[in-house]
């Protein structure tokens, strides 16, 4: 078989993009407020009677999906009679915590916010509710917050883990190399770790675990890779707590000599990114994605704020993810659409 003609290394970060996925209804699935929910917010929804303006923050406005993210947030508030305004954070903890302070004295009624250092937001979102308004966290939980965004972590890694291993034990009789990219600075990357980890050692323990190193951006995941590589040529497994980082790895392996569809080799990530969704399509050793859509964050970046506003008990939702492999050719399609 002829090689893959895929797309060049993404931008770092790419983890952040959040592609692909289930449906945009699933999403809308609630799950309990967390505990460290502000008795501010309580208090604010009850009394919330209409909501005119959301503002997202999300501060990696260089990044593919930033665009798709905003073009589905907005139509999605239009929808509902909401207009959807955005930060320019320029990918600066500083930047972003300056624009949330405006916004906070400008008396946005609802933010969602996804930030860089969780812990130098909490004042700023204790702001936001003494104020008055709706503070949503996306990609995480606050103390201070109504209510937030987060996408199955743990789920999404025992997904993964769990074909890995199973790949493993049909494939190399359960034996051979594996290594880990991982995430240890924010709650998303801890728990899909841990998920993914935990999965594959238990139902592939006779599998040698070579490496667990950190890396959530394609840059980073090919540097990492390499270095294993140096150290174990027959590297079989490769799982990544981002697509991002695991396409740094699928680089790797070519760039080391590897066919695009060797039998033995498994590269597996978080976040259904297109280029690894496209891979994953195209019959690679790119196997499986832990998927979220686009559309399904677009539409709770706009659900969670009405809910607040409406004073629902349980706001918060956690978008469902997706393992999708070369036999879900449909779901793949419908996912690409929507970075389309």
């Amino acid at each position: 078989m002829s090689a893959l003609h895929l797309p060049a290394l993404p931008s770092r970060r790419h983890f952040l993009t959040l592609s692909g996925g289930l449906t945009a209804a699933a999403a809308l699935s609630a799950c309990g407020a967390p505990a460290g929910t502000s008795s501010a917010s309580a208090s604010h929804a009850a009394t919330t009677k209409s909501l005119a303006k959301i503002g997202l923050d999300y501060p990696f406005a260089q990044l593919p999906l930033y665009s798709t993210l905003v073009k589905l947030s907005t139509a999605a508030a239009k929808k509902r009679g909401i207009s959807l305004v955005t930060t320019s954070d320029q990918t600066s903890p500083d930047t972003q915590a300056s624009n949330l302070a405006a916004w906070v004295s400008q008396k946005i009624p609802a933010i969602v916010s996804f930030p860089m250092v969780f812990e130098a937001i909490e004042k700023t979102a204790k702001s936001a509710l003494d104020a008055g308004l709706i503070w949503v966290t996306y990609g995480g939980s606050l103390e201070n917050q109504s209510a937030d965004i987060q996408f199955s972590f743990t789920e999404g890694g025992r997904l993964l883990g769990t074909a890995a291993a199973k790949w493993a034990n049909e494939t190399l009789g359960g034996k051979g190399k594996i290594a880990f990219l991982t995430d240890s600075t924010i709650q998303l990357g801890r728990d899909r770790t841990k998920g993914m980890i935990d999965a594959f050692t238990e139902l592939a323990p006779g599998v040698d675990v070579v490496a667990q190193e950190q890396a959530i951006d394609p840059d980073t995941g090919l540097s990492k890779a390499n270095t294993i590589l140096a150290k174990h040529r027959d590297l079989n497994i490769v799982l990544g707590v981002t697509d991002a980082a695991a396409y740094g790895a699928y680089k790797a392996l070519q760039q080391a000599g590897r066919s695009t569809t060797d039998a033995k080799t498994y590269v597996g990530g978080q976040d259904g990114a297109s280029m690894c969704l496209a891979a994953i399509k195209q019959g690679s050793f790119y196997r499986a994605s832990a998927a979220l859509s686009p559309q399904a964050i677009a539409d709770a970046i706009v659900a969670v704020p009405l809910a607040v506003a409406a004073g629902k008990a349980k706001p918060s939702v956690d978008v469902p993810i997706t393992l999708v492999t070369k036999a879900d050719g449909a779901k793949i399609d419908a996912l690409l659409a929507q970075n389309a």
